[in-house]
């Protein structure tokens, strides 16, 4: 099987740099934000163009590096330069401002709802990473946890799809796994393998596995044992899981690799690169049942943007809409396609 990645349509979506770009939990939704200060809301006009739908730009006073939906589909949060996080709320069609956090020190650099909607983590330049936990009655955030185990910049942050397991990447080249437990929030594991900075990581639709870039232009797949598994791998405490890598991915990729997903509804890899590109990954079926995992390229553009490419997403519910963002200022929407040979 080959695949092709086909460009639907170029959103001009800024002057300056588009940091990031998020699907709404039902895809009908695209949120950006950026250098210029301001996140948009990209819907469909018909049944082929996305159009911007509204524009928030009164809530940071320098860039907004990342925006992340809630798992309702009702709340939005943007992370920005300026050291606070903000919160949106859906009023009617619109979103209103609800709160701004703030507890960093300095820029915040990713921004992510749990699960469970009970939690929302950020981390920063400040090497913390903080959890803020939900009070229904208040309708607020309030700080659970400051985690300070990372001796670098923490450069993104991924919630498990079921479970308040919370993973981070860090500029000191490693994957914190943190987990809560009696009420207080702990580094379970550190997943060390990476030889420079880990820029990004995603889950895979079933939790049990983790794919991980890198600013030494690898992809490493990691594994999840349980207690008691039938390898025969213990963890040092006995009670979390321990994640192994399984699978490096190398050879692809010209420069740092900013981000990775794993589409939870086809399996498929998506990477964003610093050589302008995108690349897409597909798992090789094994033949023998405890054969470690491998994975092909199938599609690639080397040219899907000008300049850089910061983030990409996933639509949550049409199989193969990618989207992507790049320091060019534009929005891109792909179909990824497989064929048969």
């Amino acid at each position: 099987m080959i695949g092709e990645l086909i460009e639907l349509q170029t959103l001009e979506a800024s002057d300056d740099r588009i940091w990031c770009v998020a699907w709404n939990p039902i895809g009908t939704l695209l949120a950006s934000c950026g250098s210029d200060k301001m996140i948009k809301l990209w819907g469909r006009e018909g049944e082929r163009n996305w159009i911007c739908k509204s524009t928030m730009n009164d809530s940071h006073t320098r860039s907004i590096r990342s925006v992340a939906w809630s798992y309702c589909g009702n709340r939005l949060a943007s992370a920005g330069f300026d050291a606070k996080v903000s919160i949106w709320e859906r009023q009617g069609q619109e979103f209103v401002l609800q709160t701004i956090l703030e507890g960093h020190e300095n820029e915040v650099k990713d921004v992510a709802f749990s699960r469970s909607g009970l939690y929302l983590a950020t981390c920063g330049r400040d090497k913390s990473v903080w959890i803020w936990e939900y009070n229904e009655e208040e309708n607020d955030f309030a700080c659970a946890a400051v985690l300070t185990t990372h001796t670098q910049d923490v450069k993104q942050l991924k919630w498990h799809p079921q479970k308040d397991i919370l993973a981070s990447c860090s500029y000191d080249d490693t994957i914190k796994i943190f987990i809560e437990d009696s009420d207080d929030w702990s580094c379970a594991c550190s997943l060390e393998s990476h030889t420079s900075t880990v820029w990004a990581c995603d889950f895979d639709a079933t939790g049990k596995r983790l794919v991980s870039c890198s600013d030494d232009r690898t992809l490493k797949i990691w594994q999840a044992y349980e207690k008691n598994n039938q390898e025969g791998i213990r963890s040092t405490n006995g009670i979390y899981p321990v994640w192994k890598c399984v699978c490096t991915i190398s050879g692809y990729h010209k420069q740092p690799i900013y981000d990775v997903k794993w589409c939870p509804l086809t399996g498929l890899i998506a990477t964003a690169c610093g050589d302008n590109s995108i690349r897409i990954f597909r798992e090789e079926e094994s033949k023998q049942k405890d054969s470690p995992p491998s994975f092909s390229l199938i599609a690639s553009n080397t040219q899907a943007h000008l300049q850089d490419v910061n983030r990409l997403s996933f639509n949550p519910k049409e199989a193969g809409l990618l989207a992507s963002c790049s320091d060019d200022g534009t929005i891109k929407l792909w179909r990824i396609e497989q064929k048969l040979m």
